[in-house]
């Protein structure tokens, strides 16, 4: 499974810690930055990689900024993203389970490194259950398509 990754200045420290979780689980990621502390928009980050999973370059999707909800605003706003903004580990299983997320938005400043790795973790082993969400995030993709053609 490839991830696509970014964060603003906000986010930079999480972001190289869920890295080295990336890396000692084996998974590819490609890294849309930034690497810098230096103050920054998130949008100019958040975008590409939200792009890249709605373009199927990437699975899925990891965000950062210092309270998740800036790059969760601008991820979901590309067609074909689902982007969940997650405090702790069962919504990240139940967004994947039921809502299909493909794009975990995090905060820095929100939740500690230890338990974001849990989130991490959880969101990316959690499979999207189908059934009778399938009809569900149907009704999303529809009112998606409803609003940019």
């Amino acid at each position: 499974m490839k991830i696509a990754l970014a964060c603003d200045h906000g986010g930079l420290n999480l972001k190289k810690q869920i890295i080295k979780y990336l890396e000692e689980q084996g998974y590819e990621y490609i890294d849309y930055g930034t690497d810098s502390l230096e103050s920054c928009d998130y949008p100019d980050f958040a975008l590409p990689a939200a792009e890249a999973v709605a373009a199927g370059e990437c699975e899925r999707g990891i965000l950062v900024c210092s309270t998740g909800i800036g790059v969760s605003i601008v991820a979901n706003k590309v067609p074909g993203v689902r982007c969940a903004h997650c405090h702790d580990s069962y919504c990240a299983e139940f967004t994947r389970l039921h809502n299909d997320a493909n794009v975990l938005a995090l905060g820095e400043k929100v939740v500690g490194v230890g338990y974001a790795i849990k989130i991490v973790d959880t969101f990316l082993k959690t499979q999207f259950e189908g059934g009778r969400h399938q009809r569900r995030v149907d009704k999303i993709t529809a009112v998606e398509k409803k609003y940019n053609g």
